[in-house]
């Protein structure tokens, strides 16, 4: 029975986070040979295949919404609200390929990606132009992802890196940032602290940034069943957020209960997608 209900948790979370061609993209990723931009030793590997991603996810996207232009590009383009599944399956392939997959893979999916990026452009409701594949924002998403990801991986991680794994792990990030029309990735922490301390001057929790935190932390499109397991989720996601990030988005930090509720909460849930998916 319990061999049945891992089998399922993981069948119905996978196929959630991969899509219907999730087994066929696995098999593809993993299976044919070829050179790899990642070896099996890089951060990049660990951490990307940890089930903190759930709860890097969530931190990732909110902080990314805190740029006007970003988030105005997403909001128009991104069919967020109207496909949320496709969206996260979408990004959970890209992932995969350019972190698993062989560098003929990764640079074709990279390249389809950057097609995507040059054309979407537009204005925000003040008027001001936004272009997809402006290296600035590039940028912007980069290091937020970057940097949610590390935080997550950190706290919830099962196997966290050290220091040098750490910046190993920003440096393996900078290899598909670049890749994308990022110019001079941060290839370290100390680098990526300041990037992000570089664009801070430019970010505010627009309308669009408002709806997007009330759509993904209040109102997902998930089966009431598990929206207490998706919520647990949400709340970590939140806590990995920097603090000034919290406070653009009014999202209240209580030290108390991320103490003593949410952190082990985050833990618990994510051993048991570890345990869910493993096989």
């Amino acid at each position: 029975m319990l061999t049945e209900l891992r089998g399922y948790l993981g069948q119905s979370l996978f196929e959630r986070v991969a899509g219907p061609d999730g087994a066929a993209n696995r098999a593809r990723i993993h299976d044919t040979p070829g050179p790899r931009w990642f070896g099996p030793d890089r951060p990049i590997r660990r951490v990307h295949g940890d089930a903190s991603m759930f709860i890097g996810g969530i931190g990732a996207l909110l902080l990314q919404s805190l740029h006007p232009l970003a988030m105005a590009a997403v909001a128009a383009h991104s069919g967020y609200r109207g496909d949320p599944w496709g969206r996260l399956q979408r990004t959970s392939t890209f992932l995969a390929v350019t972190t698993y997959g062989t560098a003929e893979d990764a640079q074709r999916a990279v390249d389809q990606v950057r097609a995507i990026h040059q054309r979407i452009r537009g204005r925000t409701a003040e008027g001001l132009t936004y272009h997809a594949a402006d290296p600035h924002l590039l940028g912007w998403v980069h290091a937020a992802e970057t940097d949610s990801f590390l935080r997550a991986h950190q706290r919830y991680g099962a196997h966290p890196l050290d220091a040098a794994g750490c910046d190993a792990y920003v440096a393996d990030t900078a290899r598909v940032a670049e890749a994308l029309g990022v110019i001079d990735p941060p290839r370290d922490r100390r680098a990526l602290s300041r990037r992000l301390s570089a664009y801070r001057p430019e970010l505010r929790a627009t309308a669009e940034a408002a709806a997007a935190a009330r759509f993904l932390l209040l109102q997902p499109p998930i089966p009431l069943v598990a929206r207490p397991f998706y919520a647990g989720l949400a709340a970590n996601g939140v806590a990995v957020l920097p603090y000034w990030a919290r406070s653009l988005l009014r999202l209240p930090r209580l030290p108390v209960v991320e103490d003593v509720a949410v952190r082990p909460a985050g833990r618990a849930l994510t051993r048991v997608i570890r345990w869910a998916m493993s096989p």
